[in-house]
C-alpha cells in the first residue's frame, strides 16, 4: 500500500485563497500540518518558496521527494490530478468549463473589486497599521459586493451547487471568500435567501467548521458567524 504524502500548508487564516486550500485538502481527506505566515512582513518564509511571496503554499513530501505547490490553482490542480476519479471538477468538459469560469471570477474580479476594498479596509489596514477604515471606500466596496451577491443568488437559486449538480471547486472558493467577509459582518444575506441556504449547506460540512474557530485580533466575529443554521 502506498503511504499518504506528508503535507505542510503555509497559509494565513483570513486569506480567502488560503481558506479555499484548507477546504480542498479537507475534502480530499488529506492530513496536513499548518504554518501560519504573514506575507506583509519582510521576514515571511514564503519568499523562499513562492516567487510571489503569497499564500497558500503546500509542501508535499512523498517517496523521498519534495514538491512545492504554489498558490491555489496549483494546489487544486494537484488534488484533481491525483484523485482516482473527478474530485472538484465535473467529468464533462462543459461542467469543468463552468467551474473554472467561476473560480476565475473569484480569483480576479471578486478579489480585486471586493476583497481588495473591504478586506483591505477592515483587515489589512489594521494588520499593517495604516489607520482606520475609510468610510467612502467601505461604501463603494459594499455596493460592489451587493452586485456580485445578486449574480451568485441567481446561480444558487437555479442550481443544486453553484456550478451545477455536484459540489465543486467553485463552491469551496466562494465559501472561502464569503466566510472571511461574513466574519466582519459584510455579507448582505437578507438580499440573497438562496445563497444563504447554499452557504448553510456548505457551512455544515466538517471541512468548513475549523475555519469558524479562527479569530482576527481585536475583532469579534459577526453574531451568526459560527451558527450552522443562521
Amino acid at each position: 500500500m502506498t503511504s499518504a504524502p506528508s503535507l505542510t500548508l503555509h497559509h494565513y487564516p483570513f486569506h480567502p485563497a488560503s481558506r479555499a486550500a484548507r477546504l480542498a485538502l479537507g475534502e480530499a481527506r488529506l492530513a496536513f500540518s499548518e504554518t501560519i505566515v504573514k506575507p506583509w512582513e519582510a521576514d515571511c518564509p514564503l519568499s523562499r518558496l513562492s516567487p510571489n511571496g503569497m499564500p497558500p503554499v503546500v509542501e508535499v513530501h512523498e517517496r523521498g521527494q519534495t514538491l512545492v505547490l504554489v498558490e491555489l490553482d496549483a494546489i487544486l490542480g494537484w488534488l484533481e490530478d491525483r484523485a482516482p476519479e473527478p474530485f472538484l471538477l465535473p467529468a464533462d468538459p462543459a461542467g469543468r468549463a463552468e467551474v473554472r469560469r467561476l473560480v476565475a471570477f473569484f480569483e480576479r474580479r471578486f478579489t480585486d473589486e471586493v476583497d481588495g476594498v473591504l478586506l483591505h479596509e477592515r483587515m489589512e489596514k489594521a494588520l499593517m497599521r495604516l489607520g482606520p477604515p475609510d468610510a467612502k471606500q467601505l461604501r463603494a466596496g459594499r455596493e460592489t459586493l451587493r452586485e456580485h451577491i445578486a449574480l451568485l443568488e441567481v446561480l444558487a437559486g437555479e442550481r443544486d451547487w453553484l456550478a451545477g449538480r455536484r459540489m465543486s471547486a467553485a463552491d469551496l472558493v466562494c465559501a472561502a471568500h464569503l466566510s472571511v467577509l461574513d466574519y466582519f459582518g459584510e455579507v448582505p444575506w437578507k438580499q440573497a435567501p438562496a445563497l444563504k441556504e447554499w452557504y448553510s449547506k456548505i457551512k455544515s460540512r466538517p471541512t468548513l467548521r475549523p475555519l469558524l474557530s479562527d479569530r482576527f485580533p481585536g475583532v469579534m466575529p459577526s453574531a451568526h458567524y459560527t451558527d450552522l443554521d443562521f
